[in-house]
């Protein structure tokens, strides 16, 4: 197992629209991946869809770069819905 790929896995449960990482499975290949994953975290039909991805393919932003990463956005004030002025008969979002 020490030779085996460390497999994130997504979960996109029945009501959701957006997959949630939910764990981690050992693998010898993706196939095999699927399986560990839909034995280990669908068990009670919870999942609709799942995405495994080898842990070593994830890059990640370091806590260190938040503001630079991100700080940017916010003086975009086109992206922040309070720009627009919502119809009366759009009622309330």
């Amino acid at each position: 197992m020490t030779e085996w790929t460390l497999f994130e896995v997504f979960v996109r449960s029945k009501h959701g629209l957006n997959h949630k990482h939910v764990g981690s499975v050992h693998a010898a290949d993706a196939r095999m991946a699927i399986e560990n994953a839909r034995e280990l975290y669908t068990r009670r039909n919870e999942g609709v869809s799942l995405w495994v991805v080898p842990s070593a393919l994830i890059t990640a932003s370091s806590p260190d770069e938040k503001e630079p990463l991100f700080d940017p956005a916010q003086d975009k004030v086109y992206r922040h819905a309070s720009f627009y002025e919502l119809p009366a008969e759009v009622g309330h979002m």
